[in-house]
Order: C-alpha cells, then structure tokens, then sequence
C-alpha cells in the first residue's frame, strides 16, 4: 500500500510574497473561515452573511469554510487562495 504525503509549506521557507484574497459569504448563516494549511502561520475569521472579506494569504493556501451552529460547525467548502486572489486593474489591461 503507497500513502501519497503532500508537502504543506513552512510560513518561514516560502519565498514569495502574500497576495490579496477576496471572498463573499453569499448565505443565509455566519461562517467560519481559516487557513490551517501552512505551518507556523495563522488565518481565521467569522464572515456574517453577506459580508465581504478581504485578506492576504499565500497562494498554496487552502481557506477552509464552516458553516452551521458554532457548536456543530461544519465543513462546507475548501477554496485554494489562488482562485481568491484580487487581479490589480493595471494587469487586468
């Protein structure tokens, strides 16, 4: 039996710099978002519904979503920052 390891990025060795991430809670319920994928970095947030959330990341990051009662949250959706990532205007030409 082969158990495939992926490697998760130390906040320490990633040579590249964070970008700018924008995410939308377009539910009905408050959510819990984070990032726990990059050792020795934290990210987590509570988005209320409609709220528009702007943050850096890095773009191996996955932000995980939590949806439900705080007590049973859970999770709804896994997004990698890169597909969240803000285009300046002036790349965008």
């Amino acid at each position: 039996m082969t158990i495939a390891m992926t490697s998760t990025p130390n906040v320490a060795t990633l040579k590249e710099t964070p970008i700018l991430c924008y995410y939308t809670n377009r539910t009905g319920k408050v959510q819990v978002v984070r990032i726990s994928n990059i050792p020795n970095w934290y990210f987590e947030r509570v988005v209320f519904p409609g709220q528009r959330l702007i943050f850096e990341a890095y773009e191996q990051g996955q932000l995980e979503v939590y949806s439900g009662a705080m007590a049973s949250a859970v999770l709804a959706d896994s997004i990698g920052c890169d597909r969240l990532q803000i285009t300046p205007i002036e790349e965008q030409a």
